[in-house]
């Protein structure tokens, strides 16, 4: 039997366990949890970054006959830069992008006709290979899109129809470059030509404006080919060699039975044709003089963007010549190489001059241009 003191102690322990869990638990003490411990970030690997750049030119490619060939291969050729050898990275035969900026401006019009113009530039499209993309600008007084990119030869034939093209009495020859040069920038396409047919003469005459024009057109990748007026323009502007000249005037017949004058005493008068005109004369001869320095420009840059200039006497010649330059656009390679000075190390302006030739036997290579680096770092 439990006595009544037992009983208090009892009572006593039980109170004092009860008032200790008690405090426990107002403490927040709590039993310990096991957590995994988080593990420390690894930073991130140190990489360093090489910057690439590609310079792309093209290139045609043919036999000693004059045959395209068409397994041409980087080992097959060299690339020198301002005399520093090159491999080439690449060399891709891809379907042309031709941009056509027609010439409809009357600054100089003595031999420059729409139908003309339209007429060639049917003759270029239709010879072209199928898979070509073509897009079409004209300009006089203002440049303007007739058609963008499509390889619908159709589409472009009927926006080349001589009826649709416009008419100005202004030429604006360098707004028209820069534009050119815009419209493809706007793509990412290589293999890319710029057909002129122009006489290449600007209204405002602007040596700033064209030097800039150069420049542009200069740091890209463009292929420019000329069908060119100045020969056509030049052979149509005629000048009198003299102001004036003269001789006598002719004998007239004398009627049936009447006695002939006495040698001397009938007087002759010099008939004399005086061109009172000289303003006339001033102007065409600044015409000849700005056509040649306009053939002389399109020369330059056709030679320093690997392109090729027609210089037609008629306007026959000229519709037979786009057979031949749609061939060599179709007989063309694109071919790249990493420069070993970068193009972002280079000064704004510097100019290299890069030239591809053939190390493969029988392979005749033609791709040279001139390339002016734009740079504009501060």
């Amino acid at each position: 039997m439990v006595s009544t003191r037992g009983k208090f102690l009892f009572s006593v322990l039980f109170s004092l366990f009860i008032l200790a869990a008690n405090l426990c638990a107002q403490s927040g003490v709590a039993r310990p949890q096991l957590t995994t411990p988080t593990p420390t970030p690894t930073p991130p690997e140190q990489t360093e970054r090489i910057a690439t750049e590609e310079i792309k030119l093209n290139i045609s490619a043919f036999d000693t006959n004059g045959i395209f060939v068409g397994d041409v291969r980087p080992e097959d050729l060299v690339v020198s830069e301002n005399g520093r050898l090159h491999q080439p990275t690449s060399v891709r035969k891809t379907p042309a992008n031709v941009l056509l900026l027609l010439d409809v401006g009357g600054e100089i019009a003595y031999a420059k006709r729409r139908k003309t113009t339209a007429a060639a530039a049917q003759g270029l499209v239709s010879a072209l290979h199928p898979n070509d993309s073509v897009a079409v600008m004209q300009y006089a007084d203002k440049v303007e899109v007739l058609s963008g990119w499509t390889n619908d030869k159709a589409k472009i034939l009927q926006a080349l129809n001589d009826k649709k093209l416009g008419y100005g009495k202004r030429s604006v020859f360098n707004s028209a470059l820069d534009a050119a040069v815009a419209f493809f920038r706007q793509t990412s396409s290589e293999n890319r030509h710029l057909i002129l047919i122009t006489d290449g003469v600007d209204s405002l005459d602007n040596t700033e404006a064209k030097r800039a024009a150069t420049r542009n057109l200069l740091s890209s990748d463009i292929n420019v080919h000329v069908l060119s007026y100045t020969q056509l323009q030049q052979r149509a502007i005629t000048i009198p060699k003299t102001l004036s000249g003269g001789g006598t005037r002719p004998r007239t017949e004398l009627p049936p039975g009447a006695e002939p004058p006495v040698r001397g005493t009938t007087p002759t008068f010099p008939v004399a044709t005086i061109n009172l005109d000289r303003e006339m004369i001033r102007k065409r001869e600044a015409q000849l003089e700005e056509l040649k320095n306009s053939e002389r420009f399109l020369t330059t840059i056709a030679q320093d963007t690997n392109g090729e200039i027609f210089l037609p006497e008629t306007d026959e010649e000229m519709i037979a010549k786009t057979t031949q330059l749609a061939k060599n656009i179709d007989s063309q390679y694109v071919v790249t190489y990493i420069p070993k000075n970068p193009l972002d190390e280079a000064r704004d302006g510097e100019v290299r001059l890069i030239e591809v030739t053939s190390k493969r036997a029988n392979l005749d290579v033609q791709g040279r241009r001139k390339l002016v680096v734009v740079n504009d770092r501060d």
